[in-house]
């Protein structure tokens, strides 16, 4: 027989949580990213949860936490959160370069952590030739202590894909509109997105502007007004977004247009990204887009709202944007109605570079496809490239940098296998 002894050892509550290194950044903005309470029982998974929120937040470069016991007791700890801060604001200049819009002259000031707030406002101011960009943006990541949010957004934009360097059809837009947009929290790393804006759209079309193009103006004209509605949901278990180890995003949105509006479309979408770490220094990166769109009430979906593919942050090695149906006299890329892209990307530290974290390796397998109104993704229209990434959070904004080759293509696709975009564009 067995006798079994059980010797149940006392519960370890939290007494006290200090806080510190926080110059700026006033202690409510970390103190409300805790899940772990004082003079709740000590639960080691909260406490690790609070740590990557904290990091999340982007505003201080290292986050570490203690848990000393209480001199004089057996049954309590206090957790000392020690943080170093990090410039949170950004101010840029004339630093711009792309290798699908060539030389950017773009400029903006933007402050994430406001006064210490955690609220954040951005001006932001884009003059590349082929996007002109004037926009005002403010977040408040706490609206109520729930932790709804609110923000606002009001913008200008002036596109001419004539300018780019790629194959992408000719045709150019005015548009100008602002927008409210909340975020409910409906479990710890889950939120609803909710927004509603208004948005006027002027075209102007070329001679060179595909046919497709013009046969949509001549029937619907040239000037819309619209009332948009926006709606998603999102969950983001990432450990970091600085650097990226472990976690998972996935995110559903969705627009469609309201009564009233001159233009009747839907637009859907679906993210699905996975950072698996395979030991300390090496992290696999997986990645799955779809989207959707469609008119109703007997309309076309606006060609401008086409989804593409190509380039950074889809498929690279092929142009940006020239994946899908082409124009069949120009050859130039038309977008599409439908997007699947896929990204399997092995991420390691930069030899040499130590522990930074703003410096990393890749090697990457690509996929996508680009579909019309009527085709099918079949094997002959999916895309297919590798090679390696660099990515560096440089003092002059964000650096990616990647090498690819196309493995799967067609005769009429455009490859340009160095990439690179240097700065903050909008």
């Amino acid at each position: 027989s067995f006798t079994v002894l059980v010797d149940p050892g006392r519960r370890v509550y939290v007494r006290r949580i200090n806080i510190g290194g926080n110059t700026k950044t006033r202690d409510e903005v970390i103190r409300r990213e805790f899940r772990q309470l004082e003079s709740s029982w000590y639960d080691g998974s909260k406490i690790n949860r609070s740590r990557e929120r904290i990091d999340r937040l982007g505003y201080f470069d290292t986050t570490t936490i203690e848990t000393p016991p209480v001199p004089g007791t057996t049954d309590q700890v206090d957790v000392n959160v020690v943080v170093k801060e990090k410039s949170t604001g950004n101010l840029m200049l004339g630093a711009g370069f792309s290798s699908s819009e060539k030389l950017v002259l773009s400029g903006s000031v933007e402050q994430q952590n406001i006064f210490g707030s955690g609220k954040s406002v951005g001006v932001q101011l884009n003059t590349s030739r082929a996007n002109k960009v004037y926009s005002l943006s403010y977040t408040d990541p706490y609206y109520t202590v729930d932790g709804v949010s609110r923000g606002f957004d009001i913008y200008r934009r002036k596109v001419d894909t004539s300018q780019l360097a790629t194959s992408v059809a000719t045709y150019g837009s005015s548009s100008y509109g602002g927008g409210v947009r909340y975020g409910i929290p409906i479990a710890d790393a889950q939120s609803i997105m909710v927004g509603l804006a208004a948005d006027s759209t002027e075209l102007s079309l070329t001679s060179s502007s595909p046919t497709r193009y013009q046969n949509f103006v001549k029937d619907n004209g040239s000037k819309f007004h619209s009332i948009i509605s926006n709606i998603g949901w999102m969950s983001d278990s990432v450990d970091s977004r600085l650097y990226p180890t472990k976690g998972k995003v996935q995110k559903v949105s969705g627009e469609i247009t309201l009564p009233g509006s001159s233009l009747k479309y839907y637009r859907a979408s679906y993210q699905h990204q996975v950072f698996v770490p395979l030991s300390k220094t090496f992290t696999l990166l997986l990645n799955g887009e779809a989207g959707v769109a469609g008119g109703f009430s007997g309309h076309e979906v606006p060609f401008w709202k086409n989804f593409y593919a190509g380039g950074i942050g889809s498929v690279r090695g092929f142009e940006p944007g020239t994946i899908g149906p082409k124009d069949p006299s120009t050859g130039e890329a038309l977008g599409g109605v439908r997007r699947l892209v896929g990204n399997a990307e092995l991420l390691f530290p930069f030899p040499g570079s130590g522990l930074d974290k703003s410096l990393r390796l890749g090697t990457f397998l690509d996929a996508g496809y680009i579909g019309g109104s009527g085709d099918t993704a079949s094997t002959t229209s999916v895309k297919f490239s590798t090679g390696l990434s660099v990515t560096w959070s440089s003092f002059m904004g964000p650096l990616k940098f990647s090498l690819g080759v196309p493995i799967k293509k067609s005769s009429d696709d455009k490859i340009q296998r160095l990439q690179f975009q240097m700065g903050n564009t909008f």
